[in-house]
């Protein structure tokens, strides 16, 4: 009795050490309702620990790498920021419990035009207004509890960040890939820019301000993006790209079929002037000449017909036609006619009334037979020459990405007048941005080269899809002042595991990413050629407006009367005038934007979160309707009630004796076994395999529902219940983690504990370092065989056999099932594929072609009455 007592004793002083360790809970053994008010004190008190991301850079096995777009630090958190770091958070700590070092960075694409107007207007400097905005907006990043990696932030407009743009500019440049061209641009009137083509719309309208585009003849900076572009599409083969999509098809569309060649020529105007041909030999044609469109920007020149273009192939000069006769390549303006080899291209030269002299040696020097070798002289001098030669489609275009703005990375180039564009020295980057007022004379500066001091400064900025191209991998080693990153750490935690955004993002700044990636993998500097191993693009969070019918005019929800709400019919209540209602993107100037700080305020974060998260796929458009809220605000209460039946029955000083070994406790807890394995499973998936975290939240539900169904005395003495409460807990804590904490807390310090020799629960830690709740091995687990995609049948099988299946196991099991042999009794395989999911299920994909049948011979009675009709 005495070692009982003493045992006791220990127990409780263990008890107590192990809370200890524990954050307390701030309602203690409190009886409240889960009112707004206990969810804002909750927030508060457990905000300051759940903020931080646990990276180890030192700790190389076992990584996640899981990125969100970075913001544009406009100083308001909107509804679709909220979403999309919401998504990356929870997949973050999911990951986390599952025993990755998880690395979860968060910037600022803070440069760009948005900045630049907003400080003008305004009268303050561009970079205050940008760093104020930052602040703002981290701030209301800390509300919203997600777990950043704090210490790797990084603002693409601090010359910490932007001297490794100039340098990777310069890298560019070194190889032949950066160059500067007299071309007509895309001119946004109202912002007064320049734009890429990809920055106009199929109105012709800039894709920012909205302005009519205007064409213009300037000298601009491109970037030779198209040198990549055989091997950007070929990349989109990569085994390693994982539910990428129909993002795949916008990428191969944008990029186009690369089937040709492009080079670079120099006009007798001193311009490059882009030749695109799926037949380089024709170059090698003495008689080639070019025909341009008719509104080709260089038939605007003084001697536009005497215009030449050098062929350094055949050591001629290509005459130039404007006409629109010839037959151009796709989306492609200039046409390269070869009358040496093409009877068509003769015909349409002596349509010019111009002859063509052959001579014998020419017939022989182009004879068929020798086209192959001509096309590879071709390829070869290109590339020797560096003016092309490089497949690509007719239509893609280099990228250019010359601005004529202010607030951007400054091209670190010096034009002298005797050495013409000289690149500035590396160790004298960055070259910063001067005052916003400075003179010219602050753009004066010393020739690198010769040393003139007369030389002057670049005045055009770089786009910002330049800063935002290769953020992910400065995101490493922001602090590096030696180098643009520590290869070794890019090595080791390449290429992001998961990049989360936006589908308005998925063709221009994808393409941007992908090929600067690929640039500094040809120069050994990244470990992969593709970036981004896993997508998820997520949907845009859509508002209810109301446009007054005929006016167009955006008017508020309170000023409307909703009449019929499925025809969506409403009119205005001070006219009675018709309304048009409808869902649109949360803007501002429609009147259909909700706060996020509202939603906080009046519901707390972690329930937003939830709310976000819940009823819609992450990557479906999500209608905000407060129609949806009463689900989670509902389950929120039945989670806190739980926690609170659960601590009263275990404190509960009751007499009755309970039989556990009874047949029916025993019922209840393998119901309770059941439950907790199932939902696991299904939570499990969403979270690691689909993403469909909207399918998570509903499995925890089913949890939840399970766990108040059972009865008092189980809750007290089962210890399956306790098992699966926890697992709730812990399963709840990436999407609402401030919410669990307190539940966990409350959980741990309830009395009488039935697993505490388990190893699966750390009773005394905090619920954000519990592991990732497990399946038992002896749960029955699925082995699902579909024939043509068609379920077939399930095999049941135990996880810690399931685990070990391969390929062949499950094709064995499968020939020794009935129903799969009796139906593919008749039927010849074409292929086999196994999916294993460990500790979820297995799935067997068999693909089958039905055998023709043989026709059998026709009786001889029905040949006799055949021919008789």
């Amino acid at each position: 009795m005495q070692a009982l007592r003493h045992r006791r004793l220990l127990r409780g002083q263990e008890f107590n050490w192990c809370r200890r360790l524990l954050t307390q809970s701030c309602t203690g053994n409190e009886q409240l309702e889960l009112t707004n008010d206990v969810k804002h004190r909750i927030e508060t008190h457990w905000s300051q620990q759940l903020c931080n991301g646990q990276f180890d850079k030192k700790q190389t096995a076992n990584k996640y790498y899981v990125l969100s777009m970075f913001p544009y630090p406009s100083g308001n958190l909107h509804m679709g920021h909220v979403r999309v770091y919401t998504i990356s958070d929870a997949v973050a700590r999911f990951q986390r419990m599952c025993g990755k070092n998880v690395f979860q960075p968060i910037g600022w694409d803070s440069f760009g035009l948005p900045a630049e107007n907003a400080a003008n207007q305004r009268g303050v400097a561009p970079a205050d207004w940008t760093q104020q905005n930052i602040a703002q907006m981290k701030q209301r990043l800390l509300r919203l509890g997600c777990s950043f990696d704090w210490t790797h932030e990084l603002s693409t407009s601090s010359p910490e960040y932007y001297k490794w743009t100039q340098s990777l500019f310069l890298m560019l440049h070194k190889h032949g890939l950066a160059y500067q061209n007299e071309a007509l641009v895309n001119w946004d009137p109202v912002d007064k820019t320049v734009l890429a083509d990809e920055q106009v719309d199929a109105n012709g309208c800039s894709w920012r301000s909205g302005a009519k585009v205007e064409k213009k003849l300037l000298k601009q900076w491109f970037i030779r993006t198209s040198a990549y572009a055989k091997q950007l599409l070929d990349g989109l083969d990569d085994p390693t790209l994982r539910d990428w999509r129909d993002i795949i098809n916008l990428q191969r569309h944008w990029i186009g079929e690369c089937d040709g060649y492009a080079f670079s020529l120099l006009t007798s105007a001193s311009n490059m002037l882009r030749v695109w041909t799926a037949n380089p030999e024709h170059l090698m044609d003495p008689h080639a000449f070019l025909v341009l469109r008719s509104k080709h920007f260089l038939s605007q020149l003084p001697d536009a017909n005497q215009l030449t273009v050098e062929n350094p192939f055949a050591k001629s000069t290509l005459r130039v036609m404007f006409n629109d006769d010839a037959v151009f390549p796709a989306q492609c303006d200039v046409y390269l006619a070869a009358p040496s080899f093409r009877t068509e291209d003769r015909e349409l030269w002596e349509s010019f009334g111009l002859a063509i002299c052959k001579s014998s040696e020419d017939e022989e020097h182009i004879n068929p037979g020798n086209w192959e070798q001509l096309r590879k002289e071709v390829l070869h001098a290109a590339n020797r020459l560096n003016i092309g030669g490089y497949r690509v489609s007719s239509k893609l275009q280099d990228w250019l990405i010359s601005r004529q703005r202010y607030w951007g990375t400054p091209i670190p180039i010096v034009h002298c007048s005797k050495c013409g564009a000289v690149p500035v020295p590396e160790q004298q980057l960055p070259v910063t941005l001067p005052p916003r007022d400075a003179g010219k004379d602050a753009l004066r500066c010393e020739c690198p080269k010769c040393g003139d001091p007369q030389a002057r400064r670049e005045t055009d900025t770089m786009d910002t899809f330049v800063d935002s191209s290769w953020y992910y991998l400065r995101y490493l080693d922001p602090q590096n002042a030696e180098r643009i990153f520590d290869t070794s750490l890019v090595k080791n935690y390449m290429p992001v595991d998961l990049y989360i955004g936006g589908k308005e993002h998925a063709v221009l700044h994808l393409y941007y990413a992908r090929f600067m990636n690929h640039f500094l993998h040809s120069c050994g500097l990244s470990p992969t050629s593709e970036p981004f191993s896993r997508l998820l693009v997520q949907g845009m969070v859509m508002g209810r407006s109301y446009r007054v019918k005929g006016s167009g005019r955006y008017v508020r929800e309170s000023e409307v009367e909703v009449v019929n709400a499925k025809k969506n019919q409403a009119q205005l209540k001070a006219t009675q005038e018709p309304v048009v209602m409808g869902w649109e993107k949360m803007s501002k100037s429609k009147l259909n934007g909700v706060e996020p700080d509202d939603m906080f305020n009046e519901y707390g974060t972690d329930t937003t979160r939830l709310i976000i998260l819940a009823d819609v796929a992450p990557t479906s458009h999500r209608n905000w309707s407060s129609a949806t809220f009463p689900g989670v605000l509902n389950w929120q209460k039945r989670l806190w009630l739980t926690l609170e039946d659960f601590q009263a029955a275990r404190e509960e000083s009751s007499m009755d004796v309970v039989d556990t070994g009874s047949d029916e406790f025993l019922l209840e807890d393998a119901k309770l076994f059941d439950a907790r394995n199932f939902y696991i499973k299904g939570t499990t998936f969403n979270y690691r395999h689909a993403h469909q975290l909207s399918v998570a939240i509903s499995k925890m539900q089913g949890l939840t529902n399970s766990l108040r169904r059972t009865p008092k005395h189980i809750q007290r003495h089962g210890k399956q219940f306790e098992r699966a409460l926890a697992a709730q807990i812990i399963m709840l804590a990436p999407m609402a983690p401030h919410f669990a904490s307190e539940l966990w807390s409350k959980f741990v310090s309830v009395p009488g504990r039935l697993n505490a020799a388990s190893e699966e629960l750390q009773w005394s830690k905090n619920v954000l370092e519990q592991r990732w709740p497990d399946v038992d091995a002896a749960y029955q687990l699925d082995l699902a065989i579909k024939v043509n995609g068609f379920e077939n049948c399930v095999i049941k099988v135990a996880r810690n056999q399931l685990d070990k299946v391969n390929h062949s196991d499950a094709l064995d099991i499968a020939f020794n099932t009935h129903s799969v042999t009796s139906y593919l009794i008749d039927k010849k395989i074409r292929t086999t594929n196994f999916v294993l999911y460990p500790g979820i299920e297995a799935i067997l994909n068999i693909y089958v072609d039905k055998l023709k049948k043989a026709q059998k011979p026709a009786k001889s009675g029905d040949v006799d009455k055949l021919q008789a009709e």
